[in-house]
């Protein structure tokens, strides 16, 4: 079964960079360990998976407000966190082949997993990505790339309090970039020194019952990913313990996935309480205090925090939609991405390419659905056959041909990507067909 398993994560891998997805990067360089890049296929499920997330959470509520800022902010930020003093993992070098490994992770403290050399004792690693700001070595300042999006809604609090006049409860969004300087990044895109999140921070009363909208919230991420195409039903919820959360968190339930490397982290959702603003407000000076209108009550809210991590909500959907069918020769890959997720909402040929009358018309086609939906593809080369199959590896859900009966009925012919079943559909109604298909 691992052997299995090992064999399917080595085909996505493949199929990612074959088609566009992901590339290594920095790959005429050799690489860089933990880091990988969008090519023009996975950028547009990238975005995709990002305007689902936004519409589902976002877009559908009155109050929770969308910001976006940098990956740079105040040394002081991550001392009010804690992160300087706690961000850290212990680790352990080997004495033979050089290589660093969590200690906490490694069954023999004292053997090297990798050539079974001598261990270190264990040292604390930060892992945050240090940087400096300022025009020179004299003068800069020592900062961090941010390691969570989170402290900058926290920061951010007063501002939003003031210029939008929200009341509790209501959310702060964001969609952005954390670095964490990873000891050993692996499992492909699972673990990554670079990263995005998708989460927000949803403001309440400390006195408000919070249990059923924590569920609520639980229930929603799982409802998402369903909509994304995850298959929900290889999500684990996974409850920490007390002395396995975080010291201020009063609950904390992860979705775990079952990719083939195991089961691992996707979502997170925590109860944050109101550690955050309090040290903001300790730190900065700054009141981080709500007044209740009605009744003069001054309070700083308590958190809840729902929070996912874009490139693993878009590695659990390559696993759960990656599809094969027949054998040897007459294998078919193909992606069973949900039509509104896919990167190519349809894929437009003409039935030979070398027919002026059937290019001409094709493109026609190809141009006014490419006005209505954006994300088109065009593809004239190769067989039928050929441009199926490489529709098929990269999820696009239907192929529309134009054949010579088109020129006099104008009907075209529309394959399913999934069934592989054909049918004749009129021109004129292509669009509808592909809006009721995606919508």
């Amino acid at each position: 079964m691992k052997e299995e398993k090992n064999n399917l994560m080595e085909k996505i891998v493949s199929l990612c960079k074959r088609r566009g997805f992901i590339f290594p990067g920095s790959e005429i360089y050799g690489g860089l360990a933990g880091t990988y890049d969008y090519g023009p296929l996975g950028s547009l499920l990238k975005k995709n998976i990002e305007d689902s997330w936004l519409d589902y959470f976002i877009r559908s509520r009155e109050n929770i407000y969308l910001i976006d800022t940098p990956i740079l902010m105040h040394p002081r930020v991550w001392e009010a966190s804690g992160h300087v003093e706690n961000f850290v993992d212990p680790v352990s070098k080997c004495k033979t082949c050089g290589n660093s490994f969590r200690s906490d992770q490694i069954e023999d403290k004292e053997k090297c997993p990798n050539c079974g050399g001598k261990l270190s004792n264990p040292n604390n690693f930060n892992l945050m990505l240090e940087t400096k700001m300022g025009a020179s070595e004299e003068t800069a300042i020592k900062t961090f790339l941010r390691p969570e999006e989170a402290q900058s809604m926290f920061v951010n609090f007063k501002n939003v309090l003031q210029s939008m006049s929200p009341k509790v409860p209501f959310g702060i969004a964001q969609i952005g970039k954390a670095f964490r300087n990873e000891i050993t990044p692996r499992d492909f895109t699972y673990r990554l020194r670079e990263f995005e999140i998708m989460e927000f921070e949803y403001f309440i009363h400390p006195d408000a019952p919070w249990e059923a909208l924590f569920d609520n919230f639980l229930l929603e991420q799982k409802e998402w990913l369903s909509r994304i195409g995850v298959d929900v039903t290889k999500l684990h919820p996974l409850e920490h313990p007390e002395n396995g959360r975080a010291h201020y968190s009063k609950k904390t339930v992860d979705l775990e996935f079952e990719y083939p490397f195991g089961i691992k982290e996707l979502t997170g959702l925590a109860h944050r309480g109101d550690y955050d603003l309090k040290r903001h407000q300790e730190f900065s000076g700054e009141k981080m205090e709500v007044l209740d209108d009605a009744t003069g009550e001054k309070f700083i809210p308590h958190v809840l925090e729902p929070t996912v991590s874009v490139d693993r909500a878009m590695l659990a959907l390559i696993c759960s939609t990656y599809r094969e069918s027949g054998e040897g020769d007459n294998m078919r890959v193909y992606l069973k991405f949900p039509p509104s997720i896919a990167p190519y909402k349809a894929c437009v040929s003409p039935l030979l390419k070398n027919k002026s009358e059937l290019v001409s018309y094709a493109k026609n086609v190809f141009t006014e659905l490419k006005k209505e939906f954006g994300w088109i593809a065009w593809d004239d080369n190769g067989n039928i056959g050929k441009r199926y199959r490489r529709q098929d590896e990269i999820g696009t859900p239907f192929c529309i041909v134009i054949d010579f009966d088109t020129l006099t009925d104008n009907m075209v012919t529309v394959r399913d990507r999934d069934t592989g079943e054909q049918e004749r559909i009129k021109v004129s109604d292509l669009k509808k067909y592909i809006q009721d298909k995606i919508s």
